[in-house]
């Protein structure tokens, strides 16, 4: 694993940086859900040599791609996609949205968990549905599924869908089976559809394992869809594609029948490529970049200057911050972040349950979070 930021991350996106952080001070910039570090190399390879064969046309998608995933899926998380409905999507997002047309009317509630990844709440505000908060509760140090709230969300009559974040984005906890399946027999009794968005399933911290939402929910009766894909693992979010996973054959039908009518599975020749080769060969630089974010986890944990805390990671590359202890009301927090020199994602980005929070990606060279620290520790003093 690298031990410099990548250079592309630290020129990333510069007038967006500005536009967000404001000018006038050298940011550090964690705040993008990516790995800033030397992506696989079997992966850059992969494009490479699809690039040199100079045509560039139309191709089928072949079998093969599938077939590695479901490969890397059994080997790494023993789950077996054999009786799935597998579907290419272009984004976690696409997928959302034509679920949300397919199998919800406009007025209707979807529960969300804030805090929650920011385009959740868009996604269901554009297509005309009601966001429904089923906030997370934060109990001793610890996030935690307001189960009973659940429970009377989902039972309002106009409630039809649920998006599940599995591992949650941002605050890292990796559901327990337990959480999942109770979760599932609340939205089967009350003919809730979940979405569960799992595209960080391949980032549990050890020890904590990730569980699919389908295990969870096999014999509870709910309707379910998950989302996955190689684009936060393997940093390919630019290149490559997703997937829709389900056990319903209506679910799966509609959706292909909507990305036909959408043309929304035209193939790109470099996402099939980098696709296939991340999950043939990628498993070794994921368990090193796994080592480099425990790492980076044990320097937050033991380096942040009080009153700074963080909480505990169960899963993904991102840290959640705890600034509450400065007593800053959230434009304060925003401007005292940018002073010290970093650029860090707002909790209440995620919902007004995150403020006084801050996210912070954590795929990153040893250095930079090193760095990180210290700009904190210098603000302080």
């Amino acid at each position: 694993m690298t031990t410099q930021m990548h250079p592309h991350a630290l020129a990333f996106d510069r007038d967006r940086l500005d536009q967000l952080f404001g000018t006038g001070t050298e940011l550090l910039p964690l705040w993008i859900a990516e790995p800033y570090v030397d992506l696989a190399p079997s992966v850059v390879k992969a494009l490479d040599t699809r690039a040199d064969l100079g045509w560039y046309g139309y191709e089928v998608r072949p079998a093969a791609l599938l077939e590695a995933f479901w490969q890397w899926m059994q080997t790494r998380h023993r789950w077996d996609g054999s009786d799935l409905h597998t579907s290419v999507s272009p984004s976690v997002g696409t997928s959302i949205g034509v679920l949300l047309e397919n199998h919800t009317s406009p007025g209707d509630g979807v529960i969300l968990q804030p805090p929650v990844f920011t385009d959740f709440k868009p996604l269901v505000v554009a297509a005309g549905r009601a966001v429904v908060r089923n906030s997370l509760a934060f109990i001793e140090d610890r996030y935690r599924i307001d189960l009973d709230d659940l429970q009377a969300k989902a039972a309002g009559p106009s409630t039809t869908a649920m998006i599940l974040c599995n591992p949650h984005n941002p605050v890292g906890r990796m559901w327990s089976a337990d959480e999942l399946q109770t979760v599932a027999q609340i939205c089967a009794a009350n003919d809730v559809l979940v979405i569960a968005d799992e595209i960080h399933a391949d980032l549990a911290l050890p020890p904590h394992q990730f569980t699919p939402f389908a295990a969870a929910a096999a014999g509870t009766g709910v309707r379910w869809a998950a989302t996955h894909g190689p684009i936060k693992t393997f940093g390919l979010a630019g290149v490559c594609d997703t997937l829709l996973i389900t056990s319903d054959s209506d679910i799966s039908n509609r959706f292909r029948k909507q990305s036909s009518r959408l043309h929304l599975t035209r193939n790109n020749v470099f996402g099939m490529a980098a696709f296939e080769a991340a999950y043939r060969t990628g498993g070794d630089w994921l368990d090193g970049m796994l080592g480099l974010i425990a790492t980076n986890v044990a320097l937050l944990r033991d380096g942040l200057p009080h009153p700074v805390g963080l909480i505990e990671p169960q899963a993904t590359y991102l840290a959640w911050i705890d600034f509450r202890g400065l007593d800053l009301e959230v434009p304060q927090l925003a401007r005292w972040l940018a002073q010290a020199g970093l650029a860090l994602s707002p909790g209440h980005w995620f919902g007004r349950e995150g403020a006084g929070f801050a996210r912070m990606t954590i795929a990153a060279p040893t250095a930079q979070i090193e760095t990180a620290i210290g700009r904190l520790a210098t603000a302080f003093a």
